[in-house]
Order: C-alpha cells, then structure tokens, then sequence
C-alpha cells in the first residue's frame, strides 16, 4: 500500500516510508496516565503523511529510518490526515541508526 491511497477511517494499514522529519514530545496526563505523544513525516514515493508516535515509539525512530507500520490506522485531526499504529499495530524500523544498532553482535572479551 502507497501513502497516496490511504483514507481517514481506514483501518488494517500495512505500509513501509521513511522517516523524514520529527517534531518535539509533548507530555500530558489522560486518564491519570502519564502520556508522551509526538508527530514525524513519514514519506514514500507517492506522497507524505504525518505519523502519530505515542509513548516508547518516540525514542524508537530516527531521521532516516525506514519504517514499517502493520496494522496501523488513519485518521483526522485539525483537517489533516495522519497515521498510527495504535493500540493494536506496531511499528517496526526496518533500517536505520537504531535497527543496526539491535542487529549487531554483542561480544564479551
């Protein structure tokens, strides 16, 4: 699936873009639970999106990671359409700084 087929309110989003841009956490409590929210542009060939980061998935990504979204859905806020993984996708870095750093070896001299 492309960034320029998606529809607010479409749900079960499997999709792969870069990250290009990430702007400042926001802290704000809901709930009585502490909540950290910040917003990134992701893009693909066909378009951008605004990309909803909730919580540990902000320290997640990076600039320059490439990013997939499974399961992710979209919506609308103040007219724009975005995109999250919610509370039942996930978002996983497929390459990039943090995606090598996992993926190497750990050894003990």
């Amino acid at each position: 699936m492309k960034i320029s087929d998606l529809k607010v309110g479409q749900g079960k989003v499997d999709i792969e873009a870069e990250v290009k841009s990430i702007e400042g956490t926001r802290a704000f409590s809901k709930y009585g639970k502490e909540l950290k929210v910040a917003n990134a542009i992701i893009s693909d060939e066909s378009g951008n999106i605004k990309l909803t980061l909730w919580n540990d998935e902000i320290t997640k990504v990076n600039v320059g990671d490439k990013i997939k979204i499974i399961n992710g859905f979209v919506n609308e806020f103040n007219g724009e359409k975005q995109i999250t993984a919610g509370k039942f996708g996930k978002l996983e870095v497929i390459s990039g700084k943090k995606a090598e750093e996992s993926s190497e070896e750990v050894q003990d001299y």
